[in-house]
């Protein structure tokens, strides 16, 4: 089970990474960016990512200790 969840994670960041761009833009962040231009979009679209990462990664953090502490009650249930 360990091995098929480090394999999905480094599938999961080897996807995420490897893209040339990523566009996080809603219709409307869209429309605003390209009347101001390429630079401004571009540095839009990466606030727009860099504001992304920090929830998925708090959020990848407390699921990680919640798995392990639910690992550790089953070990202790199944051998008293």
């Amino acid at each position: 089970m360990r091995k098929v969840v480090l394999l999905i994670a480094v599938i999961l960041c080897f996807g995420a990474f490897s893209t040339g761009k990523l566009f996080a833009q809603c219709s409307i962040c869209t429309r605003t960016a390209q009347q101001q231009g390429k630079e401004a979009a571009e540095g839009l679209n990466g606030g727009i990512v860099y504001l992304m990462i920090v929830p998925l990664a708090v959020g990848g953090f407390i699921g990680y200790r919640w798995w392990k502490n639910e690992k550790m009650v089953q070990k202790e249930e199944t051998h008293p």
